[in-house]
């Protein structure tokens, strides 16, 4: 869930964020929501005609008269309000989808913007729901609230109608008309708070479902199914309590509008009964009060159209509250600064989401163009944010980080894309084939340079064994941890970005295929920055010199060979693990491009 400050915000404004206001329909949909807009009056116009036309019938007849004319207006008042209805129905499905898939795209843009960590609170499960749930809630507010108000229009003129006929009617109606009012506005704000909290529970179970989906394997490979069900389920008791008392209120504000209805109308057809005795009215406008009474009280019996309205209000506050939390914002620049890919990170702070500790603590490290640094740390050391950084996947709470001496803050989008690509140890291949996905950075990249950039990757290999080669569909397709990350390198490599970040992109493949890579990137990507998180030996030992993380801060600088023989650097690395040193020493992989480091760092070596 979102924090307070994100509600409040959210609550007090939810229009201007979720873009379901009538300022925002008429530009969506302007033929279906000025359709409504004319159909809903129109529709209330001839519910008010039509006791007067009846009414006119009824007095013809009595009074001997031609019934001809009083039928005629009779139909066409009928046909007036049937051709509304329909056009109601028609208009008002048809703005909703318009503006559910208008609402899902902002949406979506907003979480893709937002990405993941300290900018993000909201889990995946809860995204989804608020996706899949509150945005068509949301979207079908103006409907709801055109239908909302054109049965209080039409209520509103039957209750003129009553006094114009007599007005002891419009008081007779009025005496029972207040409690009713009463009785729907206790029903809104109960709704409302009911769907609200229905709709949080349910992005609650959403979360905890999709957790437990992410880590289907590993419940397997416990034994664990038992408790995984019951920890998904648990939230079930407050939906069925939301959910119960959703239907107590409206058992309880329709059973009083049912039992109030028949006094009203009996009060109000007792007076005409009394005023046509008396004369002052004749037996159609009784006719009439009847149905202008029924009309008066057609307000208080739309309980499924305010359920409807307390829907979208719970709806476009689920969406206002994703919507209100600040992406992170792009410059305008869209041309890279000339350089090689140049980095330096300058007095760089990033806090955990909660802002409890430090990740990162005034980190100030520069990478040569063209060189590839190894960052090196024990776990949670900060390395993963490190490298985020660089392609503000995460944003520093303190410092900047600059490519080719300028702030990637002012980079526009696109161009940051063009000079930064990344690597990660899960890649999800996006698109319908493996070409496609390979090229899913840049769609623009030709077959050869998709070829050559799986052949960097010795994906290339493999994928031509595939049933259809690069045409293999990737929906369904089974593939080892391993080949899945080669394809991600491959992936990252035909974007030519001027950086290459890996962020532990090769923990699937075997040392051997690992170092093959690491060469095959020194020898054909020369003169592109390479950053690897490192948690084997052999890939720092492949790097030209190593940042070595601890507890957020740079330790110290160097290369592989120069910092192994601290122990403390050794204990990094799996026991025993000697094959970083031999790799060093025996591939001549140690030595390499000049480096710098600043706050934290001890020098060259670490002070083991």
């Amino acid at each position: 869930m979102a924090d307070a400050p994100i509600a409040t915000q959210a609550a007090s404004d939810p229009a201007d964020l979720t873009g379901t206001g009538m300022r925002s329909a008429l530009r969506v949909a302007p033929g279906a929501t000025l359709t409504l807009a004319l159909a809903v009056p129109i529709g209330s116009i001839a519910a008010l005609l039509l006791p007067a036309a009846v009414g006119g019938s009824v007095n013809a007849v009595v009074r001997g008269e031609s019934a001809a004319g009083p039928t005629l207006r009779l139909v066409a008042v009928l046909v007036l309000a049937l051709l509304a209805g329909l056009l109601v129905e028609i208009a008002g499905p048809g703005l909703a989808a318009e503006s559910t898939a208008r609402l899902r795209r902002r949406l979506a843009v907003q979480v893709t913007d937002l990405g993941t960590g300290a900018r993000n609170p909201f889990a995946g499960g809860d995204v989804t729901s608020r996706l899949v749930g509150a945005a068509p809630d949301a979207a079908g507010l103006v409907p709801a609230l055109l239908g909302t108000l054109g049965a209080l229009v039409t209520s509103i003129g039957g209750i003129v109608a009553l006094a114009l006929i007599d007005p002891w009617l419009a008081l007779a109606f009025l005496g029972g008309l207040l409690p009713g009012l009463v009785v729907v506005r206790l029903f809104m704000t109960r709704a409302t708070d009911l769907f609200t909290r229905y709709q949080v529970v349910q992005g609650s179970l959403a979360a905890r479902l999709t957790d437990a989906l992410a880590g289907a394997r590993t419940i397997r490979a416990c034994g664990t199914r038992d408790r995984e069900i019951a920890r998904i389920l648990a939230p079930l008791p407050e939906l069925s309590a939301a959910g119960h008392g959703l239907w107590r209120a409206q058992r309880s504000a329709v059973a009083q509008v049912l039992l109030l209805a028949p006094v009203v109308e009996l009060t109000v057809l007792a007076v005409a009964g009394w005023l046509l005795a008396e004369g002052r009215i004749a037996p159609g406008a009784l006719v009439a009060a009847a149905g202008y009474a029924a009309l008066g009280l057609g307000f208080l019996e739309q309980v499924e159209a305010l359920v409807g309205v307390a829907h979208a209000r719970a709806g476009r506050a689920r969406a206002a509250e994703l919507l209100a939390v600040t992406p992170a914002a792009y410059g305008t620049a869209r041309t890279l600064p000339p350089g090689g890919g140049e980095l330096t990170f300058r007095g760089v702070s990033v806090r955990s989401s909660d802002g409890t500790r430090s990740v990162l603590d005034g980190i100030d490290l520069t990478v040569p163009p063209g060189a590839c640094v190894a960052l090196v740390g024990a776990s949670g050391s900060g390395k993963s944010t490190l490298a985020a950084l660089v392609g503000r996947l995460r944003e520093p709470d303190e410092g900047d980080v600059l490519l080719d001496g300028l702030v990637v803050t002012r980079l526009a989008r696109g161009e940051l894309r063009r000079g930064v690509a990344y690597a990660f140890p899960r890649p999800v291949l996006l698109g319908a084939d493996v070409g496609q996905a390979l090229a899913y950075g840049r769609p623009g990249a030709g077959a050869d340079a998709v070829a050559d950039a799986a052949r960097m990757a010795y994906a290339d290999d493999f994928v031509r064994r595939l049933p259809d080669g690069y045409a293999t569909a990737t929906a369904g397709l089974a593939l080892s941890g391993g080949e899945v990350q080669r394809l991600g390198l491959a992936r990252a490599l035909v974007q030519d970005a001027r950086v290459l970040v890996l962020d532990d992109a090769t923990s699937g493949l075997d040392t051997v295929t690992e170092h093959r890579i690491h060469e095959a990137f020194r020898r054909d990507l020369t003169g592109r920055t390479r950053v690897v998180v490192a948690h084997r030996a052999t890939a720092a030992a492949d790097a030209d010199f190593v940042a070595w993380l601890d507890a957020g801060r740079i330790r110290a600088v160097g290369t592989h060979a120069e910092l192994w023989s601290d122990r403390a650097y050794r204990a990094i690395f799996a026991t025993g693990d000697t094959e970083g040193m031999s790799l060093a020493e025996g591939t001549g992989l140690a030595g390499g491009a000049g480096f710098a480091g600043g706050a934290g760092a001890q020098g060259r070596k670490g002070d083991g």
